[in-house]
């Protein structure tokens, strides 16, 4: 069965929603194979694997090649591409176009977009239009200079109002789901209770509809602290780093390639 933005919406009360990130066929084709229902192609990459310090350098044509890769990997979930910084934020018809490129050269099946109440017109638009999106509100990495770093939002009454008012305008104007990030947890339960598409939460407490991660936090594979909301599942850089360093040191003393290694 392959996974829709419809299906998705309809898991709502029925059962929680697992998702993972991924950016490649490799990490697609693994994330699929253990029957996730949703993979995004986050803009996390930047970080995880173009060695950027935030998202906001990321590009389109960085982010289609990558959404293509997943997109070729998968079998089963749907594949959501991230919209990366400034790609749809100048006007609806840049979204509307650069959305378009996602669903027709990357083949997603569709596209998340940062903000709330601000983005609604956006949204329907897309939607209307035929692409399935993904909201997101909370702490948007997009946004990361004008909330000066990575912090916790909606934990005033006024913030958590504001972000309320955000998830009903998201909910309104067509999307399937919507990610909750880095608020309270009865903030997450409140906001989740109130809707009646799914959310998915990153540091939104277990109140939320599903969870997403990104894939080399929950794997434990680049060796560098992780956020609070992280539970790792294995820990792989160490795994890794002695087999490299297995490597190296039989290459040098003659061990590899051996008998066996040789035609």
């Amino acid at each position: 069965m392959k996974w829709t933005a419809t299906k998705i919406r309809a898991l709502k009360g029925e059962r929680k929603i697992a998702m993972l990130t991924a950016y490649d066929a490799l990490t697609a084709s693994l994330v699929d194979g253990a029957e996730i229902p949703a993979v995004l192609v986050g803009d996390s990459l930047a970080m995880t694997v173009l060695g950027y310090e935030t998202t906001l350098p990321v590009g389109m044509e960085e982010m289609l090649h990558h959404a293509a890769a997943v997109a070729r990997g998968v079998e089963h979930a749907l594949v959501i591409a991230d919209m990366p910084f400034m790609s749809y934020q100048p006007s609806i018809e840049m979204g509307l176009a650069n959305a378009g490129r996602f669903i027709k050269e990357a083949q997603a099946d569709a596209v998340k977009i940062e903000g709330g109440a601000m983005r609604s017109e956006l949204i329907g638009a897309l939607v209307a239009n035929g692409v399935p999106v993904l909201g997101h509100i909370g702490l948007t990495p997009q946004s990361i200079k004008e909330m000066g770093g990575y912090k916790v939002q909606g934990k005033t009454s006024e913030q958590a109002r504001a972000l309320m008012d955000d998830a009903m305008a998201v909910e309104q104007a067509g999307a399937f789901a919507l990610v909750l990030e880095c608020v309270p947890a009865e903030l997450g339960r409140t906001i989740s209770a109130a809707l009646s598409i799914p959310t998915i939460g990153i540091g939104a407490g277990a109140g939320c509809d599903g969870q997403v991660l990104v894939f080399t936090d929950l794997l434990g594979m680049s060796g560098k602290p992780v956020p609070k909301f992280v539970k790792k599942q294995v820990d792989l850089f160490p795994v890794i780093a002695k087999a490299l360093a297995g490597y190296k040191a039989e290459v040098e003393s003659g061990a590899f390639p051996s008998d066996e290694q040789e035609y």
